[in-house]
């Protein structure tokens, strides 16, 4: 499996790279790099709970937009490197403080590691579902390759534009990925599953209301329902927060109420009954995680 990284094809950058002597444009080599594993309590309440979701983050992204939340560690700032040893140890650990789930977070670009470590994770005692966070940029086949690893699919789906997937992410091919990746998501897991309100198996697409893409918006929730229906939950999210000065103004503030009141309204005129909502106050710099490598 680690074989992968000899030209590097993982994600849609196809940068054929061999990560054991370069790094592509994930800016990582063919080891793993880890900035954090800990409790996290601000995902969908679905993954949340009430323990918290034991997050793993993982340094670097073959996506890279200019807002990024998470923006130092996906431009390579901090992290550790680590064995596929210690990070299946942090995932036990997490799941001994009580974790939901392990919810892995950017993990694209280092597939291989994933399933060997979840694997070795599995064969020491782990059993809470393994949760997939991803941007949605993906390849369906880099997907495929995690339907014995993956239970839960937590994937964005950010734009439906490709000059707007140019102009924030330099990745216009994103839409027609996004779409591709996301079918092979609800093939590994075609139903959403619960135990006692904790999902165990499904999709979950976050749609992220960016400033001034009302519209667009509203575009990606109406092809996820016409396509998916209630197979997947859709999590509108008010949270987008900016965390540095950008050259696109709209970039500089947070969504309006009336912006995101719009976008739920649409969802629910649309019909839309596995719908995930944010309450107010989200789009807070404290809702980011220290990257301080706890847990690594």
């Amino acid at each position: 499996m680690l074989n992968l990284y000899e030209s590097c094809s993982l994600c849609p950058r196809e940068c054929k790279v061999n990560r054991n002597e370069n790094k592509g444009y994930c800016g990582e080599g063919a080891y793993l790099n880890l900035t954090r594993a800990a409790l996290h309590e601000w995902e969908e309440p679905c993954i949340s709970g009430t323990n918290g979701s034991g997050t793993v983050f993982f340094r670097g992204c073959s996506l890279k937009c200019i807002y990024c939340q998470n923006y130092a560690i996906a431009h390579n700032e901090g992290g550790k490197v680590v064995s596929i040893d210690k990070f299946a140890k942090a995932c036990i650990a997490l799941q001994q403080k009580g974790a939901h789930n392990i919810n892995l977070v950017t993990p694209t670009h280092y597939v291989p590691h994933v399933i060997e470590g979840i694997k070795e994770a599995k064969e020491k005692g782990l059993t809470i579902p393994v949760v997939y966070n991803t941007s949605g940029y993906e390849k369906a086949e880099t997907v495929a390759l995690l339907k014995d690893t993956v239970d839960i699919f937590l994937t964005d789906f950010k734009y439906i534009k490709p000059e707007t997937a140019k102009k924030y992410s330099n990745a216009e091919n994103y839409v027609s990925f996004a779409k591709a990746a996301l079918g092979e998501m609800v093939k590994i897991a075609p139903s959403p599953t619960f135990e006692s309100s904790l999902m165990t198996k499904g999709v979950i697409v976050r749609v992220l209301l960016l400033p001034d893409h009302l519209i667009e918006t509203k575009m990606i929730v109406k092809y996820l329902f016409e396509t998916y229906g209630d197979n997947i939950y859709i999590s509108l999210m008010n949270q987008y927060t900016p965390i540095k000065k950008h050259e696109y103004e709209n970039l500089n503030r947070t969504v309006t109420d009336y912006e995101y009141k719009s976008l739920v309204e649409y969802a629910m005129h649309l019909g839309i009954k596995n719908a995930v909502i944010q309450q107010g106050g989200t789009a807070k710099e404290s809702f980011i995680p220290e990257f301080d490598l706890s847990g690594i």
